[in-house]
């Protein structure tokens, strides 16, 4: 099948952190109000509207989001409007929906979002709200959570290839630097590599540091086909590769890889896709959840050999200056994880990236890749974005 290509011609985003103030509708609502503005169009022309959102209903009791906000925002009553689940991929899965609808020659004009609120619920119902994605007749009877998933991770990690401690907190560090000129990010602290190893322990060996905050907050693309993007705007970034596959929802049937499958396979697709390859990406933003996520997740993504993404970090790779930037943006570890919002955040962070106009410039970025993994690896997403060649 010949696909139709894709490009992101408007991007709006909430701040992400605790927006108490703010509900599920009005961040919504305001990040598609900008999204839309950016993009140049009239809502009048949108013809479907796809919406990434994880734990809602668990949370805020609250279903039936899209059409809510569709509702709400002023869309056509006459469009498809639908939510999509998958975890902490939700709003990156919705923006391959986006695509695909689009790519397929079925709309033009596509608006995909994300949201996630999760200020106002205790820390006991969040932390039971992330669990449901894991698979409750194995892992989910042991009391298995995220922290614990990731700690077993680093503890393999560290136990296959020599991977320190060190090394994994140096994640963290550089995400709070980059964090710290982000406006968006919830954290704007500058950390030391003391200030992790000392901080309180979560799960052995990951400590407070290492892991990502809860948020609030919303972000929206509006996807249009590229034939027609140069109508509504002068800087489209083109969906170069989209790619979803589907891992392990249980633990127990990964064995002991260090590795999340779904990772490897959906970045290899989004390659093939794009008839590019890794040393062709200028920056990344990857599921950071936690700071030993980052270093199996460059792995996975095929930027480095198994087992050397600790020593990538520590040899100052990643940097922003570095031979390949990750996260920016200050990743989830230090914008914030508000889980159905997330994806759409990364897409965010690499649209400005590409159009020359982020806080934290990677110089000279043309090409940049996004990376979502939901549950224990059950789901993942890649996009590479690319800034056209005619503009």
């Amino acid at each position: 099948m010949n696909l139709r290509e894709v490009s992101v011609i408007g991007i709006g985003t909430t701040p992400y952190g605790l927006l108490e103030s703010q509900s599920l509708k009005s961040m919504a609502i305001a990040a598609c109000g900008e999204a839309i503005r950016d993009a140049g169009i009239e809502k009048r022309q949108i013809q479907a509207f796809y919406l990434g959102n994880y734990i809602s209903g668990v949370l805020m009791g609250q279903e039936t989001l899209a059409p809510l906000i569709a509702v709400s925002l002023g869309l056509n009553r006459e469009i498809s409007s639908t939510k999509v689940e998958g975890a902490c991929s939700s709003a990156s899965i919705a923006f391959r929906q986006g695509y695909l609808l689009i790519a397929s020659g079925l709309y033009d004009i596509v608006l995909v979002a994300g949201v996630e609120k999760m200020s106002t619920a205790a820390k006991e119902k969040i932390t039971a709200s992330l669990s449901t994605s894991i698979d409750m007749e194995t892992e989910g009877q042991t009391g298995l959570t995220f922290p614990g998933f990731w700690a077993m991770i680093a503890r393999r990690h560290m136990y296959e290839f020599g991977t320190t401690m060190e090394q994994i907190g140096m994640v963290a560090v550089k995400n709070h630097k980059n964090g710290a000129k982000n406006p968006r990010a919830r954290f704007r602290n500058i950390i030391t590599l003391e200030d992790v190893m000392t901080s309180r322990l979560i799960c052995d060996p990951l400590r407070l540091y290492d892991c990502c905050p809860t948020s609030d907050g919303a972000s929206a693309a509006v996807l249009c086909a590229s034939e027609k993007a140069r109508e509504f705007t002068e800087r489209p970034i083109e969906i170069a590769g989209s790619a979803q596959a589907t891992g392990f929802p249980s633990l127990s049937d990964m064995g002991q890889e260090v590795m999340l499958p779904a990772t490897v396979i959906a970045a290899n697709q989004a390659f093939e896709m794009a008839g590019l390859s890794r040393n062709d990406i200028d920056v990344v933003e990857l599921h950071d959840c936690f700071s030993v996520a980052e270093i199996v997740d460059s792995e996975d993504l095929g930027f480095f050999k198994k087992g050397k993404g600790g020593r990538a970090v520590e040899q100052g790779m990643t940097q922003v200056d570095g031979k390949l930037p990750i996260n920016p943006s200050g990743g989830l570890m230090c914008k914030g994880h508000p889980v159905g919002a997330s994806g759409l955040g990364q897409i965010y962070e690499v649209v400005r990236q590409l159009r020359e106009e982020h806080e934290n410039q990677v110089k000279g970025a043309e090409i940049g890749l996004t990376h979502n993994a939901g549950g224990t690896g059950a789901v993942c997403t890649v996009h590479i974005l690319r800034r056209r060649s005619d503009g």
